[in-house]
This record gives C-alpha cells, sequence and structure tokens, in this order.
C-alpha cells in the first residue's frame, strides 16, 4: 500500500461497509436528513483475568476531531464506491447517492459532546454523543470507534501500572510490540494514562516531552563478537554520552559481570565530572536483582543512580515485585524503601497491548430520533439486560460526597438538573429493582461531564496540551475510593439512571416485548 492508497484508506473510507450502505437506505428512503442521537459508551471495564479494572480513563478525542477536521472527499473515493458491484454485477452504489456524497460536506452539521480526555469513565455512561443528519451520524461510528476505543483502553492500562508502581517513573516501551501505526495512538494514549515518557522518538517530539531509552543488548554482542568486552561496550557508551550514562547490565552475567563493570565505568565518568545515570535489568528475579544492585551501586558511591527495570511487565507483576522487595530486604540489610525510590519502570508489551484484555468492549447506539420538531427515544432490545442502552436525550452528570470523593455518574433526560432536586431516586441502568435514594445534604457537588466540541463542522474547544491530560486524570483518580482502583476485586462504582429516565427506559422495553 503506497502512501496514496494509505491516504484514501485512512479517509472517508475509513469506514465499515454497512455504514455506506445504511447511508444509501436513509438517502433513499428521505430519511437520511432526520436528525438523530447516538451515544458512544462501553459496557464493561477491562477484565485482563487475574486482576480487573475498576475504572477507565478516556482518550483519542483530540485525534478524532483532527481526523474529522481534515476530512475531504475526493473523486479517488467516489471511483472506488462506484466500481463497487453486488452479486449479479449491479452497482452497490447509485450515481444520485454518490453525487450527494460528494458535494455533501462531512459532518457539517453535527454536533458532538464528550467527556474530557483524561477524565475517569465508566460503563453505561455516554463518553460521546453525536447528534446530526442520520447518514452523516451513521457514517462516523466506525472511525468514532476506532480512534476512542483503543486510545482509552491503553490509557486505562497506563493508570493502572502507573498507580501500581507508586513513585517510581513509568517508561512506555512499546513500539516495537505495537499494532503499526495504531503504536503512535498507543504512545499518546499511555502518557495520558500514566507513562511519563516513551521512547519512541516521533510521538513524544510531537507531544512536547523528551523521548527516553538506553542501549540494547546487541550493542555488547557487537564489542564482544569482535573480541572486545562487555567493559569495552559500557566504556564506549559512557564516552557518547558522558552524561546520560545508562547501562543495560544482563547481557553476560548481571551480578558477577554488568554491575562490576558498570561500577568501574561510573567511577571513570565521576572522575571525570559526570555524573552517571544508572542501570537496566531486563532478565532474572528482577526483585531479588534489584536489591543486590542497590546495595552494590551504594556500596560503591553512587547512591544517586537509578535502576530500570524491564522485561514483560504490567501492574500485576509490578505489584509482585514490590511486595518480593520489602520482604526480602531485611535479610539483605537493604532499606526497601531505598530499593523502590530509585527504581523506573520500562513497560512494553503489555501495556501498547493491553494484554489480557485486547478491546474495550466499546459501542455507539441509536438513542433518539427527531420526528415533528420532537426527540422521539429510541432503544435496542436484548435478551441480555445489561446489553440494553439507554434511550433519549441525555445529560450526564458526576456526584461527589461530603469527603469530596466521586460517588455517582448520573446519567438523566434533557430537562432534569439533579443539582436542582433535594432528593436523588438513583435507578440501577439493568436490574429493575436495584435502586438507591440520595439526599442533597449528603453531597458536596454535582458536575456536568459532556461538553461541546464539534458544532456545526469545526471543533469548539481548545485543545488542551499533554500536561493538561495528565493532571486531569490524577485528579479524578485521587477523588475515587481507594477500593475503586484495587488491582484486584475492585469496589463497584455506581452509575445510575434518575427515576424519569429510568421510567422512559422501562416503558419502551415493555412496549416492545
Amino acid at each position: 500500500m503506497n502512501s496514496r492508497e494509505r491516504s484514501i484508506a485512512e479517509g472517508i473510507l475509513l469506514t465499515d461497509q454497512y455504514q455506506l450502505t445504511m447511508a444509501q437506505l436513509y438517502y433513499r428512503m428521505g430519511m437520511h436528513e432526520k436528525m438523530a442521537q447516538f451515544d458512544h459508551f462501553f459496557r464493561s471495564y477491562p477484565d485482563y483475568g487475574q486482576h480487573k479494572a475498576g475504572y477507565c480513563v478516556n482518550a483519542g478525542l483530540e485525534w478524532l476531531l483532527d481526523w474529522m477536521e481534515g476530512l475531504q472527499i475526493r473523486e479517488e473515493e467516489i471511483s472506488y464506491l462506484r466500481s463497487q458491484t453486488g452479486s449479479r454485477g449491479e452497482p452497490v452504489f447509485d450515481e444520485d447517492f454518490l453525487s450527494w456524497l460528494k458535494s455533501s460536506p462531512p459532518f457539517a452539521n453535527l454536533t458532538m459532546k464528550a467527556i474530557p480526555e483524561g477524565r475517569v469513565v465508566h460503563p453505561d455512561v455516554p463518553l460521546t454523543t453525536v447528534q446530526g443528519p442520520l447518514a452523516w451520524a451513521q457514517i462516523l461510528e466506525t472511525s468514532l470507534l476506532n480512534h476512542l476505543n483503543f486510545q482509552t483502553l491503553i490509557a486505562t492500562k497506563a493508570s493502572r501500572i502507573h498507580h501500581s508502581g507508586g513513585k517510581g517513573l513509568l517508561l512506555e516501551f512499546g513500539l516495537r510490540r505495537g499494532p503499526e501505526k495504531g503504536a503512535n495512538a498507543g504512545t499518546r494514549a499511555a502518557l495520558i494514562g500514566g507513562a511519563d515518557f516513551s521512547s519512541n522518538v516521533g510521538a513524544s517530539h510531537i507531544l512536547g516531552i523528551e523521548p527516553k531509552g538506553t542501549h540494547a543488548h546487541s550493542m555488547v554482542q557487537v564489542f564482544l563478537a569482535l573480541g572486545g568486552s562487555e567493559l569495552d561496550a559500557f566504556r564506549a557508551y559512557a564516552d557518547v554520552y558522558p552524561d546520560d550514562c545508562l547501562l543495560l547490565v544482563d547481557t553476560v552475567d548481571t551480578l558477577e559481570s554488568g554491575i562490576p563493570n558498570a561500577i568501574k565505568v561510573f567511577e571513570e565518568l565521576k572522575q571525570k565530572g559526570h555524573q552517571p545515570v544508572g542501570i537496566r535489568l531486563d532478565s532474572g528475579d528482577l526483585a531479588f536483582l534489584s536489591i543486590q544492585a542497590r546495595k552494590m551501586l551504594d556500596e560503591a558511591g553512587f547512591e544517586d543512580t537509578i535502576i530500570v527495570l524491564s522485561n514483560q511487565l504490567d501492574e500485576l507483576v509490578l505489584w509482585q515485585i514490590l511486595t518480593q522487595i520489602r520482604k526480602e530486604s531485611e535479610c539483605c540489610a537493604v532499606d526497601p524503601d531505598r530499593v523502590i525510590d530509585s527504581l523506573v519502570y520500562g513497560v512494553g508489551t503489555r501495556l501498547i497491548t493491553s494484554q489480557g484484555h485486547a478491546a474495550l468492549d466499546g459501542v455507539y447506539k441509536l438513542v433518539a430520533i427527531r420526528e415533528n420538531a420532537e426527540w422521539v427515544p429510541a432503544i435496542k432490545i436484548s435478551e441480555n439486560p445489561a446489553k440494553v442502552p439507554n434511550p433519549g436525550h441525555k445529560h450526564v452528570w458526576r456526584a461527589y460526597d461530603r469527603r469530596g470523593r466521586a460517588t455517582v455518574d448520573i446519567l438523566s433526560l434533557e430537562d432534569e438538573d439533579p443539582r436542582e432536586m433535594d432528593e436523588l431516586v438513583l435507578h440501577h441502568p439493568a436490574e429493575h429493582a436495584v435502586f438507591r435514594i440520595l439526599q442533597q445534604s449528603d453531597v458536596d457537588h454535582i458536575e456536568p461531564l459532556l461538553e461541546e466540541v464539534w458544532v456545526d463542522g469545526e471543533v469548539v474547544i481548545e485543545i488542551p496540551p499533554l500536561e493538561r491530560l495528565r493532571e486531569r486524570r490524577l485528579d479524578d483518580v485521587s477523588k475515587l475510593d481507594p477500593g475503586v482502583c484495587r488491582l484486584m476485586n475492585p469496589h463497584i462504582y455506581h452509575v445510575s439512571l434518575t427515576e424519569k429516565l429510568w421510567n422512559l427506559k422501562r416503558d419502551l422495553i415493555e412496549r416492545l416485548d
């Protein structure tokens, strides 16, 4: 696929075939301009098998808006659609529909609201709502899900790894293992979700941070293969990067060769007035080796050096490493906090692929359609009550208790404002017998979560810098109950419907039952 072909594949045709065939049906029926609303939400948190998320981190919106803003429908795309034929050889798309498609500015009459990037989000809550002409709102579905689901998935994984690692810096190393160009999106999402730096040079530059990295085993192997030694390799690296010297010490033997040779090089750097950065451990028992490395470096007078850990790390592995360090350090006469405070984590494959849960169950469902100047709620029935979407034109709110902790996300109808209700009767989205009553006196404040991001073909928000997205995440996570952040069996965060919305949902289900 050459660059021209890629531009076609990544433009208006970055969609599923059925979006376009439905759009043509709407056009043929005279329904294509009828106003509709779709909600984008996810049904459940990522479940990684041995552990499970209790929250997600919203991400991907900026790249979606950038895609929408730069979109043009060119003759090449129209020609490709014109060439499609059905099972009997007839054109799939008629000329009048293609003419309409080419003459219609993409997404010109859509209004999109979204929960800002970096914010904590939960199942069943609309992360994005789209209102506009039915045909264009339908065509948007696939690309919207493509842009938002993956980045939200990776930002969530990064946040969990960051939380598990405590104070340690988190480096994202996933470019080599990521889904082709999608790894750039993964890098961005990881940096929103909790990674402090990335080895991805291009993405780091665009996002305004310095790329970070060490060297590979191959550098040491080159010197060994040519008759040199590990020490020769370390010295060469230190000569080129005397003030940024971080050495990978496990190519030969970590404790007997790697760390002693690194210390020799560090001593030589110190004599020349340079401060070595530290070492990297990429194999073996990382907890035990971290303890021994810290002890050896401290005894040699390099107390300020760091220890970078890598090799199939994730939130559960980090938790196990830190637990082991706390238990074993006493036997080695090393302060466990001293070891842990010097650790930096390089996380690659398991972060960029969200290992254990490879796709967010994010969906895009029709919830209302406008008829005779009124919004008519729409619903999809399922045998699984959890898969029945919440109908109607809605608002999304977050309530905080008197401690300042987020206690519930509330879905209400458009004409409702929970801030004006003395008593809130809140219903479970799927279980009709489960409800709670929240008194306004028990609430510190309630905030709206959705904000307009796209109106009539234009982005209407100021795109925030990466640092602002990180601040949002940190602030939201700090306001979660600690139980919600547990790695295993997290406490359930409540998402509820107002009584008016619940009654509407129940009535629609009974009407169609």
